[in-house]
């Protein structure tokens, strides 16, 4: 009797930029695009080594901007005797990003409790198929050593509405959920017709069609709140690119909003700002920073305090400004003074 054939189940996206980063912690001289692309685990079970690779080199660029998104510090190589050439190009995580400062020490009963922690994460962090494919880099020449267990890069995980709607999109079912706009002082209901589930800079997004108001919207996932409950009958879609569609429209969106965020050097902000996708340095410490969403942005840039003062959009710098008069008066219960929103 002839084999059957088995499709290859598709790999979660958190899996696939985990193994990613492992496997560019664990070289010091890099990967190539196409090493990567035919030995880490989630892009390896498309990859064909004689066919047209141009959908998961595209998923590879999103990938690198996802992971550069979470402060992962990725590095380009260029090839010393070939530069220019983007085909040779190496990519690599360096480890000295993740390593302690020399000035921090730990008790003895730390010591003991962070030993039981790299127990717990070393039984579950290198699953058979990560193992399987440090040994296949092994075996292309990369001078890939043993990760350090203890690394635990901070995916995002999937938000709790990406699986009721993603049962939704498969089954062409209609879904409603409680959504809160930004600005808003309440969750409003919405009932819609899921067209596509994307991910853009880190965060899930969902392309829909707002029965509510008769038109296509996008909506981010992790504004929902509640359960998402679905309908019962099936709706007939209509045929098109909806996740192309919905990653255009957002990248067009990143790239239309530029802010203006001065940074104080060293800091954790200046760090991780700058490494942002698009994102641009001036001599006088100022980014260029490309965003979606400015209310995300603002949670974000408050959260770095004095590290950083936001120059421009005006509407930006009211929502940072907004947000840091919240905490001081959260902190002060209410008698706390100004903020200049820096």
């Amino acid at each position: 009797m002839p084999s059957e054939t088995r499709a290859v189940p598709p790999v979660p996206v958190e899996e696939r930029l985990f193994s990613l980063v492992l496997a560019l912690l664990a070289t010091e001289s890099g990967l190539t695009k196409n090493e990567i692309l035919s030995t880490v685990q989630g892009y390896r079970q498309r990859f064909e080594v004689h066919g047209d690779n141009a959908s998961l080199e595209r998923q590879f660029e999103r990938d690198k901007d996802d992971i550069r998104e979470l402060g992962v510090p990725l590095e380009t190589l260029e090839a010393p005797g070939d530069p220019g050439n983007n085909q040779s190009l190496r990519y690599r995580i360096p480890r000295a990003a993740y390593e302690l400062p020399a000035d921090i020490s730990f008790s003895p009963e730390e010591i003991t409790l962070l030993n039981l922690a790299a127990m717990a994460w070393r039984e579950g962090s290198l699953s058979r198929e990560s193992r399987r494919a440090l040994l296949k880099l092994r075996s292309i020449g990369a001078d890939t050593t043993e990760p350090v267990l203890g690394y635990a890069p901070r995916i995002r995980t999937r938000d709790a509405a990406f699986g009721p709607l993603s049962d939704a999109l498969a089954r062409g079912l209609t879904a409603t959920f409680l959504y809160l706009k930004p600005g808003s002082a309440a969750a409003r209901l919405r009932t819609v017709q899921p067209l596509a589930l994307v991910q853009h800079q880190g965060r899930w997004h969902l392309k829909a069609f707002d029965q509510g108001v008769g038109e296509p919207r996008t909506f981010l996932l992790s504004r929902i709140s509640g359960a998402v409950k679905l309908g019962r009958q099936p709706l007939e879609l209509a045929p098109g690119d909806y996740a192309a569609e919905a990653l255009a429209e957002l990248d067009a969106l990143w790239e239309a909003n530029v802010a203006e965020i001065e940074v104080v050097p060293g800091t954790d902000a200046a760090v991780r700002l700058s490494r942002r996708r698009g994102a641009k340095l001036s001599a006088d410490d100022v980014i260029s920073l490309h965003f979606t969403d400015a209310a995300l942005l603002a949670d974000e840039l408050s959260g770095f305090g004095p590290e950083v003062l936001v120059r421009s959009p005006d509407h930006l710098v009211e929502a940072v400004k907004a947000r840091l008069r919240l905490a001081v008066d959260v902190n002060s219960e209410g008698t706390g003074g100004d903020s200049d929103g820096r």
